[in-house]
């Protein structure tokens, strides 16, 4: 769980993009989504307390990097179960705003495309939860979920390669069906957990809330 500093909101991808290519400039850990209301929202950082947050922004704006802030605070993950819903619901509805964004190895972000490791990481940043990088850390980083005990949010994986070992990873939706990013040439989309290829494969599932 972490507080982040939002800095912008705008109308179209473009704009959010070369905003925060600028702050990236900067050394900051930025990163851009598309919201609920349809603005594209600019991001960066991570903070454990709201104070920290606001100070570092302080010290931004009086050097003139940005203007005006405001400090997203972290998700309501573990407070009660109505919150837990909530943020589970969260993290769905974020996974399924990226349905169609292109595959790119090693991407994480709306502009340029999304591996599957980098799409579960980003859409738990965008609901205030930290994970790992990549699909082996983040099966290691949460606790192991029974499949008949699934629940939305989960992330689920699978050994895709002759080894055996996990290799991806997408994020349970409800009924079965999860998000995820396939490979290169597709789109981020919506799978079946019973469909052959990834009944064979499913190695597990992990639970970070």
């Amino acid at each position: 769980m972490a507080f982040t500093i939002q800095v912008g909101a705008f109308s179209t991808t473009e704009r959010a993009s070369r905003y925060a290519d600028q702050l990236a400039a900067y050394g900051l850990d930025t990163y851009y989504f598309i919201d609920t209301d349809g603005l594209c929202k600019v991001r960066f950082d991570r903070f454990e307390t709201k104070d920290g947050a606001r100070q570092r922004a302080l010290e931004l704006q009086s050097r003139g990097v940005i203007d005006a802030f405001y400090i997203v605070r972290p998700g309501p993950a573990g407070r009660n179960a109505d919150a837990r819903e909530n943020l589970q619901d969260g993290l769905v509805q974020t996974a399924r705003r990226f349905i169609g964004t292109p595959y790119r190895w090693g991407g994480e972000s709306a502009r340029s495309g999304f591996d599957c490791s980098g799409l579960t990481m980003t859409v738990y940043r965008l609901n205030g939860l930290e994970l790992p990088r990549n699909s082996r850390s983040q099966f290691r980083a949460g606790r192991p979920v029974t499949r008949h005990d699934l629940q939305r949010g989960d992330l689920v994986f699978f050994a895709t390669g002759s080894r055996g070992r996990v290799s991806h990873v997408g994020i349970y939706s409800g009924q079965g069906k999860f998000i995820h990013a396939p490979r290169k040439g597709k789109t981020i989309r919506t799978a079946s957990l019973s469909s052959g290829y990834f009944n064979t494969r499913y190695v597990g599932a992990r639970r970070y809330l």
